[in-house]
């Protein structure tokens, strides 16, 4: 148990929530909104129904309509979640979110032009096409590096050759030798 008042988190081993965990969670709240959803437009569409024959009794059709807009301009407050049904915001620096048809966003990307890319971007590109360039001359042996690789190859390939041929010739010779031995032994036992 640490001394002092408060706890320190360090050192401590992390604990991360399982991918199952995560999704039942996502499951509930998304079953919790369509509760809501459904208990709410149930509330909504039975008062309604109890203020209609009330006020057709009491009121003119012009006033039944002013009512109706004043309903909905109140069920649109009630859609916003928290302060912001409260608060009207009135900066023109706001962007507005718009709807925006499939159809002009297709326009839209057919008549765009291509993204100008930063300097940056323009360096990283043109050293990976350098990079690419390089590696094709490379493979074709047209560098001086490559040049330089495949002399050095064919000195090696030509000393393993030499030393190959040199092992056969030695190998060879052994076999002679015991040859004559083995000719010599038998001179010397037939006699």
């Amino acid at each position: 148990m640490p001394r002092g008042k408060w706890t320190n988190h360090k050192g401590r081993s992390r604990r991360f929530t399982n991918p199952e965990e995560l999704e039942e969670q996502r499951k509930r709240e998304e079953q919790e909104r369509r509760w809501k959803k459904n208990n709410r437009g149930d509330d909504e569409s039975s008062s309604e129904e109890e203020e209609k024959p009330a006020t057709k009794g009491d009121k003119s059709n012009s006033e039944d309509e002013s009512e109706s807009e004043s309903e909905s301009e109140e069920e649109s407050d009630d859609n916003k979640k928290g302060v912001a049904g409260l608060i009207q915001i009135e900066n023109p620096n706001r962007r507005q979110l718009k709807a925006k048809k499939l159809a002009t966003l297709n326009e839209t990307l057919d008549t765009a032009e291509p993204a100008q890319l930063s300097r940056r971007e323009r360096e990283e590109v043109e050293r990976q096409r350098k990079k690419l360039h390089y590696q094709k001359l490379q493979a074709e042996g047209k560098t001086d590096e490559a040049r330089a690789d495949l002399a050095r190859l064919a000195i090696i390939k030509q000393q393993r050759a030499e030393a190959a041929k040199k092992r056969e010739d030695e190998k060879k010779e052994k076999e002679m030798a015991k040859i004559q031995k083995s000719a010599e032994m038998q001179k010397a036992l037939g006699k």
